[in-house]
């Protein structure tokens, strides 16, 4: 039987990816502001702002098995550029608007005999790095956020979050503009390689299956080694 997935934010990157890979074998809705690149893609799309609409207003099936948050921010500046309304803006969209989805689609997930819930956190939660202050903070509330959530609602449905390194999709573009940066980021990881969205759709497709059906709470680190081990 398919399994009802919505996708926030899939018509790019990532999302896309995991898109790609779901719709054969699911429904798979994507609420997104925009239909870029879907296509021939056999999903449904619904035209949604996470900051400015909300997730109720949406018509979706009354049962979902799958949630995939993928609306996020590489904003890397050192600290004392910051101000304080760029730590608002970016936990305004990585963690506040996240939390009014899931808060939306509660009663929904919880008509799923076990839905699976998957969020994003970044490699420099676990990572002290400079300039990640603003993306850290929020991030890093996810996963405190994500491990409360999973323990609340087991048995119901499960929540992991993936925790990947610097992955070549559009959000990163601007790291990886020319051949030098992107080398110089493939030799940070010990892999030697910078992650492609289609790694990370990967484990996405994973954690909504029912292969990962016992494993709840878990921040996965996705990132080419770079978090665990060092090779010079």
């Amino acid at each position: 039987m398919k399994k009802n997935i919505i996708l926030i934010g899939g018509s790019h990157g990532i999302g896309l990816e995991s898109a790609k890979m779901l719709a054969p074998d699911n429904n798979v809705i994507i609420a997104s502001r925009t239909s870029d690149n879907l296509d021939g893609l056999k999903v449904k799309h619904i035209k949604f702002d996470v900051i400015k609409d909300k997730i109720e207003d949406l018509d979706l099936p009354e049962v979902i098995d799958g949630l995939v948050y993928f609306p996020g921010t590489i904003n890397l500046k050192p600290f004392k550029m910051l101000k304080p309304e760029a730590f608002e803006e970016e936990l305004n969209l990585n963690f506040i608007s996240l939390v009014k989805v899931i808060q939306g689609l509660l009663p929904k997930l919880k008509n799923s005999d076990m839905a699976s819930l998957v969020f994003f956190s970044t490699v420099a939660v676990k990572v002290g790095m400079p300039f990640h202050t603003s993306v850290a903070a929020s991030k890093g509330a996810i996963e405190g956020f994500s491990k409360a959530l999973a323990a609340e609602y087991a048995p119901g449905f499960r929540v992991n979050v993936i925790a990947p390194s610097l992955t070549n999709t559009r959000l990163a573009e601007k790291l990886l503009s020319n051949d030098d940066k992107k080398k110089k980021m493939d030799d940070r990881h010990p892999l030697k390689r910078i992650g492609q969205a289609e790694d990370i759709a990967n484990l996405v497709s994973f954690l909504l299956s029912d292969k990962s059906s016992w494993m709840t709470g878990q921040i996965l680190g996705l990132d080419g080694g770079l978090s665990t081990i060092k090779t010079n």
